[in-house]
């Protein structure tokens, strides 16, 4: 076992360290060392730019700043907009309008809930996940997904008035349970 014989490896540790610590290196050393500092200077600097610069820290700051100061989610302005015009279908006074009204509420709560951060593929998962102390009216606002799904699928499918403002109602309590609407 000759080829394991290290005894060329008597390395001194010592004599290396107080070589690199030495005078003249660190003399040598010290270009090198401010062209690193400079370097890294610059890379910070860069980073700081850019994530001053970008509009998606200036958005989620001014999104949180907002929430904090006024005590209501963000953009709850624009979805209390959006949830008039859907309700202003109902005045339409056409059954296809109040079809659509019922679609778009389902896809308001989807969004909405997709947003909040409950995973999952479809409403359906995403219900899945609350519970009746988050959404009262869980097993209503199933129902009402139920039925849009057969509006959707079913051509011949019937809506009078009065079901889509009984459903429009499941999606509104919906929506304040869940601090949605103001």
């Amino acid at each position: 076992m000759d080829f394991l014989n290290l005894d060329f490896l008597n390395i001194d540790f010592n004599a290396i360290i107080s070589f690199l610590t030495s005078t003249e290196i660190q003399q040598k050393l010290l270009p090198v060392k401010i062209a690193f500092l400079v370097i890294a200077g610059i890379f910070l600097g860069i980073i700081i730019f850019v994530l001053l610069t970008t509009h998606y820290l200036q958005w989620m700051f001014m999104q949180d700043m907002w929430e904090f100061l006024t005590f209501r989610p963000f953009g709850a302005k624009r979805i209390t907009g959006r949830w008039h015009k859907i309700l202003k279908r109902l005045e339409t006074g056409s059954e296809s309008e109040y079809k659509l009204a019922v679609i778009e509420a389902d896809n308001m709560l989807n969004a909405s809930l997709k947003r909040m951060g409950y995973g999952g593929q479809n409403l359906v998962e995403r219900l899945d996940k609350l519970t009746s102390a988050t959404l009262p009216n869980i097993e209503q606002v199933r129902e009402a997904h139920r039925m849009r799904d057969d509006i959707v699928h079913d051509p011949n499918y019937r809506l009078s008035l009065d079901e889509a403002r009984k459903i429009l109602d499941i999606y509104d309590q919906a929506f304040r349970s869940l601090q949605i609407l103001t």
